[in-house]
């Protein structure tokens, strides 16, 4: 069904109103910092400064899953940034990530800083850097980096492309709604044919691919993203079901998904993490109680 007004795109676009929708304030067509703040500096080498987004789970979830293991160098501080107020158009952010998005990454753990932006970029920094959650061995490490990066391709359209459109446009477009609500149900389809022939994304061993796609892709399959579950018949995939129960169970996981929270249960809201105690003494509840 076309759009009962039609829209003819001018020869040359130029930025003269706001885009509307949920986003507006913070939408713009150029780069570059909007006010100059510095960012602050905890105790530990990795410094994360981030939302918990789907994209900023990833990072925390990973975090959490090395200290697990007992990798003490994965000790962090993650700091918010809320995006709703512009704070990743800071002059500090920015130096991290260029991109003005979250999540960032400083590692100040030797002789010189080290930057890391884009969440895909940062799964990788820190399994390398730890020597876990990425196969070593081909097949199973060119496996596992191909779902991280189908992961990166995929979620925009879920995201940027579904997600807008069904549930943040100012106005409802059948056509866009229809169009990206099919390619996302394509997606979960690849998602549980995948599940159906292997425990794991990349095969028998839990790793990066699984945690860059759970956030994203889980959530929905759990009901939790855009209120779309009925909508898209999320049931149907039960072996991405099946796969995010389990994921979800995890304990590391759970922490993960608390740190830099700031919506849901106040119990599960971490706003910020300096050390692992403050899971324990630090969730919103407990902030309001004192």
């Amino acid at each position: 069904m076309a759009d009962s007004t039609e829209y003819t795109p001018p020869k040359v676009w130029t930025w003269n109103q706001p885009s509307g929708g949920a986003f507006a304030n913070i939408n713009r067509p150029i780069a570059g910092p909007t006010h100059d703040k510095g960012l602050p500096i905890g105790r530990h080498p990795l410094q994360l400064y981030s939302l918990a987004t789907p994209n900023g789970q990833k990072v925390t979830i990973l975090l959490e899953e090395l200290l697990a293991l007992g990798h003490a160098g994965a000790e962090y501080d993650a700091w918010l940034i809320n995006i709703g107020k512009g704070d990743q158009f800071g002059s500090g952010f920015v130096a991290v990530n260029p991109n003005s998005k979250i999540p960032a990454l400083m590692d100040r753990s030797g002789s010189e800083p080290i930057r890391v932006f884009e969440s895909g970029s940062i799964l990788v920094y820190l399994a390398e850097k730890f020597g876990a959650f990425l196969p070593t061995e081909q097949p199973a490490r060119a496996e596992c980096l191909s779902w991280l990066f189908w992961q990166m391709g995929s979620a925009p359209y879920l995201g940027g492309g579904f997600g807008h459109f069904y549930a943040y446009a100012p106005v409802k477009i059948e056509y866009a709604i229809n169009r990206f609500a099919m390619e996302v149900k394509r997606q979960l389809d690849v998602l549980d044919r995948r599940l159906a022939e292997s425990e794991f994304l990349a095969g028998d061993a839990y790793t990066i691919a699984d945690i860059a796609v759970l956030p994203w892709y889980g959530g929905l399959a759990k009901g939790w993203q855009y209120g779309a579950g009925e909508f898209l018949s999320v049931q149907d995939y039960k072996n991405v079901l099946r796969w995010a129960d389990a994921l979800f169970d995890r304990p590391a996981v759970k922490r993960g998904r608390m740190v830099n929270r700031t919506y849901g249960e106040l119990s599960e809201q971490l706003h910020e993490r300096h050390d692992a105690g403050d899971f324990e003494t630090k969730t919103a509840d407990k902030l309001a109680k004192s």
